[in-house]
């Protein structure tokens, strides 16, 4: 029979390294899947959610402005090298990275997650998360804007009507999430990306954006182990 295996990734929408890491991750299931076509193990992404900065408003301030500042000292010659570093590594997984847009607070984009991952299953979840990420990274969008969440509801096919009676009610699925990102917290994720693949006999744990080898090795282990 095969064996079931649920990937938790804890992720927040507007930080890179996660998004780099839901990249390689997928091209780490897709090649295992090819060469492993009668694996008994079925690999289950499931979406957690997690907040860098949970102070941040919803209008938000600048994305570039607030880098340079608040992670690089108001150095313009670090502000270039991290460009230039997080280009290349977004080329190599074919993200093209964009420095524009705002930082704003995430809690909505997390609530329309779970609340089609819940109800719709984790094709549709993925769908979205892959929509918030290329929005946000690369066109420059508003994170968590209606009209954000609202493309990522229609390119995860998701009739307009059920993703506005979501997305304009702030207060559904709000307690739910708020509950998941503590859980998280006294589960001891402080940082994301945090990914957690079950194992039958043991989980796996990898923190921060690994390269597809690793993740192939860990999913190895997890069948070997099915």
């Amino acid at each position: 029979m095969p064996y079931d295996s649920t990937i938790s990734f804890t992720l927040d929408t507007i930080c890179p390294w996660t998004y780099l890491a839901k990249k390689r991750l997928d091209e780490a299931l897709r090649q295992y899947r090819t060469s492993h076509p009668d694996s008994p193990v079925i690999f289950t992404l499931k979406y957690l959610p997690y907040q860098l900065y949970p102070e941040a408003s919803k209008e938000g301030e600048d994305k570039y402005e607030w880098y340079k500042k608040s992670k690089y000292g108001d150095s313009q010659e670090k502000m270039d090298m991290y460009i230039k570093i997080m280009s290349a590594y977004g080329r190599s997984c074919g993200i093209d990275f964009k420095f524009g847009g705002v930082v704003a607070n995430t809690v909505d984009a997390h609530r329309v997650i779970q609340y089609f991952q819940e109800g719709r299953g984790g094709d549709f979840a993925d769908r979205i998360v892959a929509s918030l990420y290329s929005q946000y990274f690369e066109n420059e969008k508003h994170p968590s804007a209606r009209e954000t969440l609202m493309k990522a509801a229609a390119d995860a096919g998701i009739p307009e009507e059920e993703a506005a009676a979501v997305i304009d009610d702030e207060y559904e699925g709000l307690q739910e999430v708020k509950m998941l990102i503590r859980e998280q917290a006294a589960d001891g994720v402080d940082a994301v990306p945090y990914i957690v693949f079950e194992g039958k006999r043991r989980d796996f744990t990898l923190q921060g954006a690994k390269e597809i080898e690793e993740y192939l090795k860990v999913l190895d282990k997890v069948a070997k182990e099915a």
